[in-house]
């Protein structure tokens, strides 16, 4: 099973959209595929048809025990309407979570620990991070064998990206650990000088890490996310699907992948 967390500080940058493309590109393979809902505002909830607002069960729910079971984690999961892809929703009670947990010693691996007890019934994890760090990104970061950064090709979103980049660095040299990441462009749009000169920006300062193609600017993920649909099964045949197809490749030659254990 691999373990692929979408984040950053930024909002409206795209995560949600990566999150349900290439999880969608995923279980249009096959491959049993979850994505996880860490965010209180429940874009990818929402995105599927359910109601963050109202909902009953949901991942607030891995940090109300102090032990999850195979049968616990189960009974949140959630069906989209696409084979092989499941939901593990969100509730806006995420946003107590930091208040309420406070310095309370082992909720870091919350998450981690609840996809370890299905990691017999998904090949492949996606986690969807709120825009701020706390204990959801933190959870994310413990719980992932590769982080995925999208950032808008526009200046200041790289701006925020640099933000996510320093409390990575932060992290890892806290909890001595490393995680591999990758920058992914999104929203780009070629008749923009702002778009070119940005892509240029993060190819110079962040190259090592740059995925070397992007995700463009596309309608159809407006149009997917309308009919509740990854882009993947909506319109397979449209650009940003086929972005996402190669992301995923990338992701599978594995060069970059690590593993790291997190003490919290």
């Amino acid at each position: 099973m691999k373990v692929w967390t979408v984040a950053n500080q930024k909002g409206g940058v795209g995560k949600t959209t990566t999150a349900v493309t290439l999880g969608g590109t995923c279980a249009s393979r096959g491959e049993n595929t979850l994505l996880v809902d860490l965010d209180p505002h429940g874009s990818l909830t929402a995105y599927f048809g359910y109601d963050p607002e109202t909902i009953q069960s949901s991942s607030y729910d891995l940090f109300q025990s102090e032990s999850v079971t195979e049968a616990s984690v189960r009974s949140l999961l959630r069906e989209t309407g696409v084979d092989h892809l499941h939901v593990l929703p969100a509730s806006v009670a995420l946003a107590t979570l930091d208040r309420q947990l406070g310095t309370k010693s082992g909720m870091g691996l919350a998450v981690s620990n609840a996809v370890k007890t299905i990691a017999d019934d998904f090949d492949y994890v996606l986690l969807d991070c709120p825009p701020m760090m706390g204990v959801l990104m933190v959870n994310a970061l413990a719980a992932c064998d590769h982080l995925i950064i999208p950032v808008q090709t526009e200046f200041l979103a790289i701006k925020g990206m640099e933000r996510m980049l320093h409390t990575l660095q932060m992290i890892e040299r806290a909890k001595k650990l490393h995680i591999p990441f990758t920058i992914l462009p999104t929203m780009f749009d070629r008749r923009t000088r702002a778009s070119i000169d940005s892509l240029q920006l993060l190819n110079d300062k962040f190259g090592e890490n740059l995925w070397e193609s992007l995700i463009p600017i596309d309608t159809r993920f407006r149009e997917a996310s309308a009919n509740g649909k990854p882009l993947s099964h909506y319109q397979p045949s449209s650009r940003g699907a086929q972005a996402y197809r190669e992301l995923l490749e990338y992701l599978l030659e594995g060069a970059h992948e690590s593993e790291h254990r997190m003490t919290l």
